[in-house]
């Protein structure tokens, strides 16, 4: 986010609390997800003293805080921030830190700390933590400590900077309990935090457009990196006439009602044939380690990472920066360096008529999947997990818009996503939002089943509930003899647990009845829980892990 400039004000006396919660308003941040705890309570009272200016949203659980701000960030691709107090607090926010720099969301994380002269002494304080700061840099791109309410605004901007800046990702500040209560003169910035973009070089993007109109048969990848370039990806694609195939965290670049639109296993079956790749915010990793490369298929890398271009092998072009302004710069060069393809290279009907075939044998999967996408509306928000119709969602559901498909990415942490979704529904209260679970995966952050009716949170969840993990139980199955061991389930009665908490629950047992369900929940916009009781189910697994078919 920029913000125009202006005459810097005079200095201010304030703690390093208020300077804190002043330099996040600054920023455009207005939302603070947190747990109460003595550490913080003085950046708590600074939030209260903001008024209404100022939202402070309470749950139950730490880790629930941390998948809040990470959900909310990943929805609106804009910053969101979070606190815990430290030692334990810190460390139940990590799960979400590591998902948050595994999908490049720029989250950032306010720890308190024990008194500053304190650190690192071993006194055996309330939540005391060796080395907390180097701990968080483990799992965060900016890892810095507030010493001083004067150096508080400047942190937070820095720390936002480096959150937006190059590949996205989260940014963690610690203050002790004695720094967020003293008072010093402040000088707040004239601005906020400002992503900083690399020029683009005109040079490697006419190499690229050249290396491109010479293809014969390209492909698009894009991932999460190129959520907010989604009309320059869509020109690219229909320039070159390339098909544009998107997993997890890319689903929305283009839609997936485009003629050019492509999942996993299509790519894998066109993948022989490709001559071109053009990656877009992506790390390729399926493709370059899995599927394989030969000498016959060069790479254009468009990134935001200069680390990701080489990271497998040396790209023919390597394009580093934002996704929007290089994939428009390429969109230009080819219009000027060249005619756009007359058709796709590519026989994507009788490819899309296999993948239906497939796809028809996954069942009950395809058929509640097809019941929620008739019931969330075009501009609605899907929430993944990792479960059984979380896994087949990534290939099956249809997804319309950047951002309405929000997914774990690889680190595919169990139990991610009702926190998570509770975040992107407070972040988008216009919009309607489901998040699936397996009732595994739903345990993890059952309580925040409270946090929904406190807040009043209009999420819809949809927990499949089959008494077991499924995943787990299958690979026992399969490749150890049957000896199956810590995979069933002795689950609640969920619908009882919902309405416990003051939550809208219901059962259904078919497709037909979860999409009426689903659809009256949705319109309700309160907080609702649907149990669907289901077995196990036939594995997706062969139309994800693929094996290589080249190099």
């Amino acid at each position: 986010m920029t913000h125009a400039a202006g005459a810097a004000a005079a200095p201010v006396r304030m703690d390093a609390a208020e300077a804190t919660i002043a330099t996040l308003l600054l920023n455009g941040i207005d939302t603070l997800f947190a747990v109460p705890g003595l550490h913080n309570d003085p950046l708590f009272d600074a939030a209260y003293k903001a008024g209404n200016r100022f939202r402070l949203v309470h749950a139950r659980h730490e880790q629930a805080t941390a998948y809040m701000a990470l959900g909310a960030a990943l929805s609106t691709g804009r910053p969101q921030a979070f606190a815990a107090v430290p030692g334990p607090g810190f460390l139940n926010t990590t799960a979400a830190l590591l998902t948050a720099e595994g999908t490049c969301a720029p989250v950032l994380g306010l720890m308190g700390q024990i008194p500053q002269r304190d650190i690192n002494r071993n006194y055996g304080h309330l939540h005391e933590i060796r080395d907390q700061i180097g701990m968080a840099a483990h799992v965060a791109k900016f890892a810095r400590r507030i010493t001083s309410a004067a150096a508080a605004p400047q942190l937070v901007n820095a720390a936002l900077a480096a959150a937006m800046s190059g590949r996205p990702g989260p940014a963690v500040l610690e203050c002790g309990m004695d720094v967020w209560v003293t008072p010093g003169a402040v000088q707040m910035p004239a601005r906020g935090a400002e992503r900083l973009r690399p020029p683009v070089d005109q040079d490697a993007v006419d190499r690229a457009a050249k290396l491109a109109l010479a293809a014969r048969k390209p492909m698009i990848i894009v991932g999460g990196g190129a959520l907010d370039a989604s009309a320059e990806v869509q020109a690219l694609a229909e320039f070159l006439q390339a098909p544009v195939l998107s997993y997890r965290r890319g689903r929305g670049v283009i839609s997936t009602e485009h003629p050019l639109a492509i999942n996993m296993p299509v790519g894998h079956r066109l993948w022989p044939e490709v001559d071109l790749v053009i990656a877009i915010g992506t790390r390729l990793f399926v493709q370059e380690q899995q599927w394989g490369l030969d000498k016959d298929v060069k790479i254009i890398r468009i990134d935001a990472d200069a680390e990701a271009a080489d990271r497998f092998t040396a790209p023919a072009v390597a394009l580093t920066g934002d996704a929007a302004d290089h994939g428009a710069a390429l969109a230009a060069a080819l219009a000027r360096l060249g005619q756009p393809a007359k058709a796709c290279a590519f026989d994507l009907a009788s490819q899309r008529a296999w993948l239906a075939e497939r796809i028809s044998r996954l069942e009950p999967q395809r058929a509640y999947l097809e019941a929620i996408r008739r019931a969330l509306p075009r501009e609605g928000i899907f929430v993944d997990e990792v479960t059984q119709i979380g896994f087949a969602s990534r290939l099956i559901l249809p997804v319309y818009r950047p951002r309405t498909f929000i997914s774990p990415g690889y680190q595919d942490n169990l139990g991610w996503g009702y926190g998570t979704a509770l975040g992107v529904k407070l972040a988008n209260p216009g919009k309607p939002v489901v998040a699936v679970a397996g009732d595994g995966g739903f345990m993890y952050q059952i309580g925040e089943l409270a946090t929904a009716a406190q807040h009043g949170i209009g999420l819809v969840a949809v927990v499949f509930d089959n008494q077991m993990f499924g995943n787990v139980k299958r690979i026992q199955q399969e490749r150890y003899g049957g000896r199956v061991i810590a995979a069933d389930l002795k689950s609640p009665d969920f619908v009882k647990v919902a309405e416990a908490f003051g939550v809208a629950g219901c059962a259904v047992a078919t497709p037909a009845e979860l999409e009426g369900k689903l659809a009256d929940a949705l319109a309700a916009n309160a907080p609702a829980l649907i149990q669907v009781k289901c077995g196990e189910m036939p594995s997706p697994w062969d139309m994800i892990l693929m094996p290589r078919v080249r190099g």
